[in-house]
């Protein structure tokens, strides 16, 4: 195994070789996306230097004297550990290659100063982020001090908070091990991190969190960012909150860091201009589309380009709000909160960000440093100016958390999500106005702590009766939702959602992608499955989620798509790459109905339609409907047809197949695939891209505009899918962001008489208001025209 290799030689594949930081980053580069360049040495160079060095019987002895019950074992061991790192020469051979890697990627790069980070194992991994537990070393000059900085990031693996927080996440302490991440240092005027999804809320909003200078100060907390709420469909910028940023983290002089007071006129100004913002909401959606999850993306820009230099799994989403109604509060576990009260009392005593849902009370206990953390009794809220890695066992046993500086984005929000703890971070004054021993209400949703124990969800009536109002027929809550002629139907992501969703005023499901369940409960590839001899287990896992969805709709119609992975996108799940080949465009390549007819893929493609066959059998629930993706031709549907047959779904009045409409083919010989199916569902986003020959993904042709499913070629192939579908009697559909984001878009389908449209869930009831209007403006026109 390689000891140093250069980032774009690694993927996410490569976890073991290079940990998780520079695995993810390697498959952003391979995204075309701007990452700084640079070399990782690996874990073999790490287990090198251990193998060779007394640290081989230091790090055992070490753990083995560790006392659970006794946390100051923990701190000996790792000091042990760590001084053994740093005191520790490299082996000759080791160290010269390390040194030839380097000293060539930096003339190879022309570059002064680089970033020495570490790089896990375990790290950046889903329910288990490690942020901020191991070192990172920035504006670092000279040989020397790269190899220094490398062996602090290899004894950083075994800080004692770290040890403490592998133990709670069940990681074995042996089998760690950790690569260093060398990259080009960026001379950064500007710097943050960018959530995917609204962590604390779990809607489909980009959170972004900006500061002057390095993110260090961002992540640590030293300073309170910008805060801009990005809408995830259109990119559009909700809101804005500008912060009071005293002070930004520079290069010094020579290398290593400064912190450089602002002047007055730009403490207060715009931190990240709107154009870099719409910028790196497109970055971040590559990203997400990527690994299919919503992700934690830390990014930073000098004065000509933004960079992307750190990509994860956002570790914790809890369940959105059911779309339209008033968000609840979950109420935490401290043994103080109490449920559905009235009211939490008056104003509140200061205001911050919202970092971690809940509600929780308990006596507040100020902290200056993680050397008083034997101060915090377990169910007390924790207040600080800011907490460090070295608080998390405080953290752990907190009812709550509330701290004068940070973001959404900083070390106590995001270890409050992942330990389940109600958390407001930047209050600016929390430590000052709130005293030390004081009875106090957290609210981690709104943001805002109050004095007294009296903890409650102020919204709970009137989500209680926006949830009645929802599930009687009654929309959103938010007054009357009127009655459409084209049937609006709802996309459905992942089972989790349904019960929520199924409250809306919807016809039932337009799209359930049977691809998330794959990711969100099946994992592995489904061929690696079948080899293992778990193919009871497979469909059992295929027909629950599908279940699930079922069952809360009924008896209204979901219709599920069958997978339509990638190549590339399949390649990534355990074990997919035996059985994935390597297409230059998977976009086009063998994906869809191609699969199911294949010798190779056919098998895991029957247990698909075996799950949805016993979801209809022995679950009772006949309101499970098929769509089948990317279709080319006539041939294969008729393939296709006979392997449903034979799995008893065969096309009824009680069971109808339907196609998405991707390929210009389906368009173009509507009336020819109307005889093998009950109606089409439209594809924009595919059928825009085989249209215009536009690639979905380029980031270079959607800024220019040449991606549009409002270009009047792609309006006129859905005029005559419409015009061909209808003549046979068949129906047409369409699922996507389109007629909710453009409702000029909408307008036209309407006129064009599309019978259904399917929504993600947060633009069902607005959507649902602008059709009703163009229905009935369309019928006072048709009105007027009579004699």
């Amino acid at each position: 195994m390689p000891l140093v290799v250069n980032l774009t030689e690694v993927s996410d594949s490569d976890l073991a070789l290079v940990g998780g930081k520079a695995s993810k980053l390697g498959d952003v580069v391979r995204q075309g996306l701007p990452v700084p360049p640079g070399i990782v040495v690996t874990t073999e160079a790490y287990q090198s230097f251990v193998d060779q060095t007394p640290l081989k019987t230091i790090i055992p002895e070490a753990l083995a004297s560790i006392d659970p019950a006794r946390s100051e074992t923990v701190d000996i061991a790792s000091r042990r550990i760590r001084e053994g790192f740093e005191s520790t020469a490299f082996p000759p051979d080791l160290k010269a290659k390390i040194v030839t890697a380097y000293e060539k990627f930096v003339a190879d790069e022309k570059i002064r100063f680089v970033a020495v980070r570490s790089s896990a194992t375990a790290e950046d991994l889903d329910g288990a982020s490690f942020a901020g537990l191991q070192e990172t070393y920035l504006n670092v000059e000279g040989t020397e001090s790269v190899l220094s900085n490398i062996r602090k990031c290899w004894g950083s693996l075994f800080t004692a908070r770290v040890l403490l927080y592998r133990t709670r996440k069940g990681f074995d302490h042996r089998t760690v091990q950790l690569a260093v991440l060398v990259q080009k240092m960026v001379d950064s005027v500007v710097s943050g991190i960018l959530f995917t999804r609204d962590p604390n809320t779990g809607e489909n909003h980009m959170i972004i969190e900006a500061g002057f200078g390095l993110g260090e100060a961002i992540v640590g907390g030293e300073v309170t960012p910008d805060h801009y709420v990005v809408d995830g469909a259109s990119h559009r910028i909700i809101a804005k909150q500008l912060s009071d940023q005293a002070f930004q983290l520079v290069r010094a002089e020579g290398g290593g860091n400064v912190k450089v007071d602002l002047a007055e006129v730009d403490r207060k100004r715009q931190k990240l201009s709107d154009e870099r913002i719409h910028r790196l909401a497109s970055l971040a959606k590559v990203i997400e589309s990527h690994y299919r999850r919503p992700m934690d993306v830390e990014w930073c820009a000098d004065d000509r380009s933004l960079y992307i230099v750190q990509a994860r799994p956002i570790t914790t989403i809890p369940a959105a709000p059911a779309p339209g109604t008033p968000t609840h509060n979950n109420v935490s576990r401290s043994p103080v909160a109490k449920e559905e009260k009235s009211s939490v009392g008056p104003e509140p005593i200061v205001r911050g960000f919202g970092a971690s849902p809940g509600i929780a009370g308990g006596t507040a206990r100020l902290l200056r440093t993680a050397a008083e953390m034997d101060k915090l009794k377990s169910g007390e809220v924790l207040v600080t100016t800011m907490t460090t890695p070295d608080m998390v066992p405080a953290m752990a046993q907190a009812a709550a958390i509330v701290t004068d500086e940070g973001g959404m984005t900083c070390h106590a929000a995001i270890v409050s999500r992942e330990l389940g703890v109600p958390c407001v971070v930047g209050t600016r004054t929390a430590t000052k106005t709130i005293s030390d021993g004081e009875p106090v209400s957290v609210n981690g949703k709104t943001g805002s702590v109050y004095r007294g124990l009296e903890v409650a969800t102020e919204a709970a009536p009137e989500a209680a009766a926006a949830a009645a109002a929802a599930s009687s027929g009654g929309g959103d809550g938010h007054g009357h939702v009127p009655v459409t002629a084209t049937k609006i139907y709802v996309n459905v992501g992942v089972p989790e959602k349904a019960a929520e969703y199924a409250r809306l005023p919807v016809n039932g499901v337009g799209l359930m992608r049977i691809e998330f369940i794959f990711t969100a409960h099946v994992r592995d590839h489904p061929l690696a499955l079948l080899k293992q001899g778990k193919r009871d287990q497979l469909i059992e896992r295929l027909t629950e989620g599908i279940a699930r969805v079922c069952q809360a709709f009924h008896p209204r119609p979901v219709i599920i798509r069958t997978s339509d992975f990638k190549t590339n996108e399949y390649r990534g799940m355990p074990g997919g790459e035996e059985f994935e080949p390597k297409e230059e465009n998977p976009m086009i390549g063998w994906r869809g109905c191609s699969r199911y007819i294949s010798p190779v893929y056919k098998p895991a493609f029957l247990c698909e339609l075996e799950a949805i066959q016993k979801v209809r059998t022995e679950k009772g629930l006949k309101n499970a409907m098929v769509m089948l993706p990317f279709v080319r031709n006539t041939w294969e549907l008729e393939e296709i047809a006979e392997m449903m047959r034979d799995k008893g779904l065969k096309r009824s009045r009680d069971f109808q197949l339907y196609l998405m409409a991707e390929v210009p083919s389906t368009v173009l010989l509507a009336r020819e695939f109307s005889h093998h199916c009950d109606g089409f569902s439209i594809g924009s986003n595919d059928l825009t891209q085989l249209v215009l020959g536009a690639d979905r993904d380029s980031e270079t042709l959607g800024r220019m505009g040449y991606f549009d499913e409002r270009d009047p070629a792609v309006k006129r192939a859905i005029e005559l899918l419409i015009e061909g579908a209808h003549a046979e009697g068949r129906t047409v559909g369409i699922c996507g962001q389109g007629p909710s984001v453009y409702p000029e878009f909408a307008e036209f389908l309407v006129r064009q008489g599309i019978d259904s449209i399917s929504l993600n869930a947060d633009t069902v009831v607005p959507t649902i208001r602008t059709i009703a209007s163009l229905e009935q403006r369309m019928k006072l026109e048709g009105l007027r025209r009579l004699p």
